[in-house]
C-alpha cells in the first residue's frame, strides 16, 4: 500500500512569512484602516508539470496534493509510507521558506469537541495499492466485482468498463466519509497523461516514450488500482488525524478491508465472436461475404423481422444459421437467445506483487533537498 493524495495542516507557535504570488489586503472604507492582510493559496510547481497546493494562513500551513507525483512524470508506484511522503512535502515547503510539518506529541482537546494540536493534523487521505488480473481481463474484472457491495456502498460501474466506484447510492456522487474506487491504470495513462505528455514535451520526446512504454507494461500485466479516498470525518472517526499519534498498520487493514472485494467471487473473462466470425471458424460458410449475408438476417431478427420461410433463401440462411444454436424461426427473446459464441475462457485470478520493470523511474527526493527533508 502507498499513499496517493494527502490533505493535512499543522498550527505554529509564530506568524508564517507570506508567501504567494498574490496578496490580499482589507480595508476599513471609513477610516481607510488596514484591517488584515492575507495569501491565497497557491501552486507550488515541480519538474514534469507537477503542482502541489499550499496555503499559508497567519500560522497555519495548508498542503494538498500527491507527494507521490512530485517532480514525477507518473504515480504508478508511490510512497509507502507517511514519514517518505513528509520527506517530499517538507522539501517542498523549504524551497519557499516555510518550516517542516512535524508529528504531533500532544493534542489539547476543548470543550466545543474541536482540538489543537502540535503537528499535522489529516484532512484526506487515499490509501492506494496495485493488484494485476493479466492482460485483456480489467474489464471484465471490474465488471465481475461490480456485484459487489463495500459495506452499505453499492458499486457503480463506468459506461467505458474502466473504472468501478462505490457510492451510498450507487452513482458517481461520493460519500462523505469514504470514496472507494477501482480502476484499469492503463486506461487511465492512456486517456489523462500520456496526451498531457505529448502535449507539453513532444511525440518525440524521451518523457513521451517512457509513458507510452509505462502504459503498454501496465496494459501487459492487467494492472488494475485501488483507491480508498478517506475523508475528513471517516479520520476523525476512527481517530487517524493526528500523526505520530496512532499506529500506522491501521491504515494498511482499513486498505485491505476494501480489498476484500472479489475475494469471495469467480470472475472468468472470454473471448467473443461475431455471429459471421462463428460460421466462419465452424467452416459453414466458404467466404466472408456469404458469411455478412447471413449475419444480416439475424440483425433483422433482433429487430423484430418477419421472413418468408418458404423462400430457397431464407431456408438456407436458417439452416446456416442453426448450425450454431440461432433459429430466426422462432420469435426473438433477448432473455432466451444469445448471438455471441464464448471462445477461451479463463478463470481471473489477481496477483499483488510483480517485478517492478527495469526501465521505471522510482521516487527520490532531490539530492540538494535530502538535508532538508530529514
Amino acid at each position: 500500500m502507498f499513499f496517493d493524495w494527502i490533505k493535512a495542516y499543522q498550527d505554529y507557535d509564530y506568524d508564517l512569512p507570506k508567501v504567494g504570488d498574490v496578496i490580499c489586503r482589507r480595508f476599513d472604507l471609513e477610516t481607510n484602516d488596514l484591517l488584515s492582510t492575507s495569501v491565497p493559496a497557491f501552486f507550488a510547481e515541480g519538474s514534469y508539470c507537477t503542482t502541489f497546493r499550499i496555503h499559508v494562513c497567519g500560522r497555519r500551513i495548508t498542503v494538498d496534493g500527491n507527494p507521490s507525483r512530485i517532480n514525477r512524470l507518473d504515480n504508478v508506484f508511490g510512497i509507502d509510507s507517511l514519514e517518505g511522503c513528509f520527506r517530499v512535502i517538507n522539501a517542498l515547503l523549504a524551497e519557499y521558506g516555510l518550516p517542516a510539518m512535524t508529528r504531533c506529541k500532544n493534542v489539547q482537546r476543548l470543550q466545543d469537541g474541536s482540538a489543537i494540536a502540535d503537528g499535522a493534523v489529516f484532512q484526506r487521505l487515499d490509501l492506494t495499492s496495485n493488484f494485476y488480473v493479466g492482460q485483456g481481463n480489467e474489464r471484465a474484472f471490474l465488471r465481475g466485482i461490480s456485484s459487489q457491495r463495500f459495506r452499505n456502498s453499492i458499486a457503480y460501474l463506468y459506461p467505458d468498463g474502466n473504472t468501478c466506484v462505490w457510492t451510498p447510492k450507487g452513482g458517481e456522487k461520493a460519500g462523505s466519509l469514504v470514496y472507494p474506487g477501482n480502476y484499469n491504470k492503463a486506461a487511465e495513462l492512456d486517456a489523462h497523461l500520456l496526451p498531457k505528455v505529448k502535449r507539453t514535451f513532444g511525440e518525440d520526446s524521451d518523457e513521451f516514450r517512457y509513458v507510452r512504454e509505462l502504459r503498454d507494461w501496465c496494459a501487459s500485466v492487467g494492472m488494475v488500482r485501488s483507491e480508498l479516498k478517506c475523508r475528513s470525518e471517516y479520520l476523525k472517526r476512527e481517530d487517524l488525524r493526528f500523526w505520530g499519534l496512532f499506529d500506522e498498520q491501521k491504515l494498511v487493514e482499513i486498505h485491505r478491508g476494501f480489498l476484500m472485494i472479489g475475494e469471495k467471487c469467480e470472475i472468468s473473462n472470454f473471448d467473443v465472436l461475431t455471429v459471421a466470425d462463428e460460421l466462419l471458424a465452424k467452416h459453414i460458410v466458404k467466404n466472408t461475404k456469404a458469411a455478412m449475408t447471413t449475419a444480416g438476417y439475424v440483425s433483422l431478427w433482433q429487430c423484430g423481422q418477419k421472413f418468408d420461410f418458404d423462400k430457397s433463401s431464407v431456408k438456407t440462411h436458417r439452416a446456416r444459421l442453426r448450425h450454431i444454436g440461432i433459429d430466426i424461426k422462432l420469435p426473438f427473446d433477448g432473455t432466451r437467445h444469445g448471438v455471441v459464441f464464448i471462445r477461451n475462457v479463463r478463470e481471473i485470478e489477481r496477483k499483488f506483487e510483480t517485478v517492478v520493470p527495469s526501465f521505471y523511474r522510482p521516487a527520490v527526493v532531490p539530492r540538494h533537498l535530502q538535508l532538508v527533508a530529514a
